[in-house]
């Protein structure tokens, strides 16, 4: 039997009804999967290993305090999720959580800034091919020789659509496959950070004061070092999201209540202790703390590996790499699907029918697996020839998170201060995960967190935005008015079309009533 999969099974019941909503999709993902699903989107190879230049680059090595920073702030968030999931274990996890926290409208936007976030979030991560695969062979490197203008930009795209494509078909082919093409490289990426822990830990060159080096940043900025490490620390911030995903493969995880709480606290706490550690002994294993290629996305991290392994080893590890890049993007799409076809079913897209439809043979929906892809590859196209594509997009796509984020916790937490939350009758989720008297503060800390990350991430910053010539201030404030845009489209959209076409789908709808 695959890893993570089980055999399909009836259950007591339909787990659904009380929800609204007939079961279609196949139930048949375990423990392991779940888990996986949740690690391979926050993929701890892919996000340290593409974004630690840009850190270390504006924080100096001193930057990786921001990595603990993150994971306390975030883990108040996945605390709150995971009592949600426990309680509510449905398809575009954060749109039906949202839907029963708070109003139409915000549990609408919650879904719309999620899904968009998500595609662009898609288009940023297949990026991570092209910062790997040069180094792994130079053919990969299939226009120029990396050195013109636009080579770098435009050979990323080409790589990274091919890997949109492989998401697609394999989602296109059912949940089950996902699961152990998913299951598996997440297997490999676990061994592989921990032989990279233990081979940059021996080839130590420094000790761990190495975390104190500043390297001289902040220097001539109004908040000296200060808002150098408010700069440095959205290379974590990008990287430790999506813990998530585990709820959102609810409606195809065995005793979802249980086991998708669990999953999400054991998803952002192993990349945690995982991710650390690559940073730590990544930061004491180069040769030189002062080498340029260590804030160069050419080099990086990857540089480090290399000269600590060797080029044979440290090929291999770099395969390892491309394998993390390759689940991550899978789980990317795949939880992407479900919020598409969650929010479809409910009749609250364009073409909803469509959206919502099951494969009846492969279970799952495919015209949102083709249209997110296309999507993601006409991002990809419109950025063609933007050298800075790397970090505008995917800056965009982790403020769109942080703020689909706020639109769960924010109506959790006005819920739980009028007493709606968590009500009496949640005994069911109680049962399996709650946060007991700790459930204020931890909610009060998520709410507060998420709004000054989002800050964080979404200021005009021209290091960040536009860090390179030619200076155009819509680069700088791209991503101030690119969410704006979508934000106000989406929900103008709403309020005087789709909300007037809100329902559940004959074709979902439960045989019983739904729950109040």
């Amino acid at each position: 039997m695959s890893a993570g999969v089980v055999p399909d099974r009836q259950h007591e019941g339909d787990p659904l009804a009380g929800f609204g909503y007939r079961q279609q999709l196949d139930r048949s993902l375990g423990r392991f999967a779940s888990f996986a699903a949740g690690v391979s989107y926050i993929s701890i190879l892919t996000g340290t290993f593409q974004l630690f230049y840009f850190g270390f680059g504006a924080g100096g090595p001193a930057y990786v305090w921001s990595w603990p920073m993150v994971f306390v702030g975030q883990l108040m968030v996945a605390l709150c999720f995971a009592e949600l999931a426990a309680r509510y274990p449905v398809a575009g996890s954060l749109y039906n959580w949202t839907k029963r926290l708070g109003n139409r409208t915000t549990a609408w936007m919650a879904g719309w800034m999620m899904l968009t976030a998500s595609i662009v979030t898609l288009s940023a991560t297949v990026l991570a091919y092209q910062i790997t695969l040069p180094q792994l062979w130079s053919g990969f490197q299939v226009v120029g020789d990396g050195t013109g203008p636009y080579d770098y930009a435009v050979n990323a795209v080409i790589l990274g659509s091919a890997l949109i494509v492989f998401t697609t078909l394999v989602n296109v082919f059912g949940v089950k496959l996902m699961a152990r093409i998913n299951s598996t490289g997440v297997f490999i990426e676990l061994v592989a950070a921990v032989l990279i822990i233990v081979l940059l830990a021996v080839n130590a060159n420094r000790g761990p004061d190495v975390v104190l080096d500043t390297a001289g940043a902040g220097q001539g900025q109004d908040l000296g070092y200060l808002g150098a490490f408010l700069i440095a620390a959205l290379a974590s911030g990008y990287v430790m999201y999506g813990f998530d995903t585990a709820s959102s493969l609810g409606e195809e995880t065995v005793d979802a209540r249980r086991t998708a709480p669990r999953a999400i606290i054991r998803a952002i706490t192993a990349s945690f202790v995982l991710g650390g550690l690559i940073l730590l002994f990544g930061l004491m294993a180069a040769e030189d703390i002062r080498d340029p290629q260590l804030s160069s996305s050419t080099g990086g991290l990857q540089h480090v590996l290399l000269q600590a392994a060797g080029s044979g080893i440290g090929r291999i590890f770099l395969l390892a790499i491309v394998v993390a890049i390759t689940v991550c993007c899978l789980a990317v799409h795949t939880a992407t699907i479900r919020m598409m076809f969650g929010m479809a079913r409910d009749n609250n897209l364009p073409g909803s029918s469509r959206l919502a439809r099951v494969h009846p043979r492969f279970k799952t929906p495919v015209v949102p697996a083709v249209v997110i892809g296309l999507f993601s590859i006409g991002i990809l196209l419109i950025n063609i020839r933007q050298p800075q594509i790397f970090t505008v997009i995917t800056s965009i796509a982790v403020v769109m998170i942080y703020l689909a984020y706020l639109l769960v916790t924010v109506p959790m937490l006005i819920s739980r201060l009028r007493g709606r939350w968590p009500a009496p009758e949640e005994s069911a989720g109680r049962a399996h995960f709650s946060l007991g008297r700790w459930g204020l503060p931890v909610n009060v800390l998520a709410v507060l967190w998420g709004a000054g990350m989002a800050i964080n991430l979404g200021w005009p910053r021209r290091e960040v935005y536009n860090a390179t010539e030619p200076y155009h201030w819509y680069l700088q404030w791209g991503a101030a008015l690119f969410i704006g845009a979508i934000a106000l489209v989406g929900l103008a959209y709403y309020r005087l079309r789709q909300r007037h076409r809100t329902g559940v789908l004959p074709d979902h709808a439960a045989a019983v009533p739904a729950e109040a």
